[in-house]
């Protein structure tokens, strides 16, 4: 019966934020999907390569977050970079998948130092199960019925600052709101602008080893400041080990493996400090796999 108590205050809690303050799918190894939410990064390390992300939120709880991600990026001439994304995020009883392709332009600096300024345009289709809603005990809305699923354009703006040692990013992936649900007083606004800000610096300790503290920020207006603290280490420029913290009540760990020169995999896995998500889940897992075609001559 507890079980049951508790599965039912996520549902809740899943239905709650779901219509009226959509959040975007947070990523453990966001340093490495970092196309989904910046445009400015297509391009930007100077190699084409192709890449997924498979997120499985709350393993246990039905009908958790589940979310996939397919990204490509490569650099063209004349200092801009091209990218493509599509995103398939699945929450309770609601489905969006956005489409999108990037633009980025390198401005550089120094000769050590770029700055890459970002455009991201499409858009993304939604959906809602109201079935599902039923079949759980919850009553019908009505203003769940009138669901605009359509193709919703969308437009996003970012900018990258990478050095060698060092990077800061700034992105707002999606500006213009979404309107889905018409109720008799207007409409209600299913997904508000994400503003995202991201650092990170590497520090050599000697040999082969290096540590690289990074930062993830995200506000959405509507709800807290979501902020992803990771320590990792990188050692023999080929494998990553690390921790992060969420000030979402979340704490997990990551890693990435560089197999080859072009195949790189990582893995993340992320333990929620709310009780009522614990007692019932078996933690979030993250799958990042990418293909690195060719290098920028």
């Amino acid at each position: 019966m507890k079980h049951f108590i508790n599965t039912l205050k996520i549902v809740v809690f899943l239905l709650a934020g779901s219509l009226y303050a959509q959040q975007e799918p947070n990523y453990a190894l966001y340093q490495y999907t970092m196309n989904v939410i910046n445009p400015a990064y297509a391009g930007a390390d100077g190699q084409t390569s192709i890449a997924a992300n498979l997120r499985s939120q709350w393993e246990g709880v039905r009908d958790a977050p589940e979310t996939q991600s397919l990204f490509f990026t490569a650099p063209l001439k004349n200092r801009v970079g091209i990218g493509l994304s599509v995103v398939n995020d699945a929450t309770f009883i609601e489905r969006k998948t956005g489409y999108f392709v990037d633009f980025s332009y390198k401005v550089p600096i120094s000769a050590q130092t770029n700055v890459f300024l970002g455009l991201k345009a499409g858009g993304d289709t939604y959906s809602l199960d109201t079935n599902n809603l039923a079949n759980l005990g919850f009553p019908q809305d009505p203003a769940v019925q009138n669901i605009d699923d359509g193709f919703k354009p969308n437009v996003g703006i970012g900018a990258y600052l990478h050095n060698e040692k060092y990077f800061l990013s700034l992105s707002a992936p999606s500006l213009l709101s979404a309107d889905r649900v018409d109720v008799s007083n207007g409409s209600v606004t299913n997904k508000n602008t994400h503003v995202y800000l991201s650092g990170g610096y590497s520090f050599a300790l000697g040999g082969e080893t290096q540590f690289k503290p990074s930062t993830m920020a995200r506000y959405v207006s509507g709800a807290p400041i979501s902020v992803d603290i990771t320590a990792a280490f990188r050692f023999l420029d080929k494998l990553e080990l690390g921790v992060l913290y969420r000030t979402d009540n979340a704490l997990g760990g990551i890693a990435k493996f560089e197999l080859h020169d072009w195949l790189d995999i990582g893995y993340g896995y992320e333990s929620s400090l709310t009780s009522e998500i614990s007692n019932v889940s078996r933690g979030t897992h993250e799958i990042f796999i990418r293909f690195n075609i060719a290098n920028e001559k």
